[in-house]
């Protein structure tokens, strides 16, 4: 079983403990969230920790949309839990890399994918750089920010 599953089983029951609600109820949607992706597809299987920080990071993002959809429509206390939640959610998740990192990360992929073909990528590679650029950053750069920066290259 993965070390971050059973990271979060552990801070869920010292939540408990501890009667930190939001907490609690975050962990557990967390925990159901990657228990979904485990029966999802056509047999059952154990998630590797790159495959429930993917998960994770889902979760962080819808989050993080409902809070602006809730903004957008003046509803600032439920904008509030979705961000507190967004934010322990992050605790699990590594340090998102910055703008200058995020530009380094896309042109390595670039020259990569320029090594691979023989000449300079341009917008018919973007899958191919962005699937480099996807493998260089691991999980550390939101997909969006990714394929901004790898256009603005290109």
């Amino acid at each position: 079983m993965a070390e971050l599953k059973e990271r979060l089983r552990a801070d869920l029951t010292a939540s408990m403990k501890a009667q930190d609600k939001l907490r609690t109820g975050t962990l557990r949607m967390l925990l159901a969230a990657v228990q979904a992706e485990e029966v999802s597809g056509k047999a059952a299987r154990d998630l590797t920790d790159e495959d429930v920080l993917k998960v994770l990071a889902r979760e962080s993002r819808k989050r993080g949309e409902a809070a602006e959809i809730y903004v957008q429509n003046g509803r600032g206390e439920l904008a509030a839990n979705e961000r507190a939640e967004a934010s322990v959610i992050d605790e699990y998740l590594p340090t998102q890399l910055n703008d200058e990192e995020v530009a380094n990360v896309a042109d390595t992929a670039i020259a990569q994918v320029a090594e691979e073909i023989g000449e300079r990528p341009g917008m018919k590679n973007m899958g191919q750089v962005m699937k480099a650029a996807t493998a260089i950053a691991a999980g550390q750069a939101d997909g969006s920010r990714l394929s901004a920066a790898v256009k603005q290259r290109l």
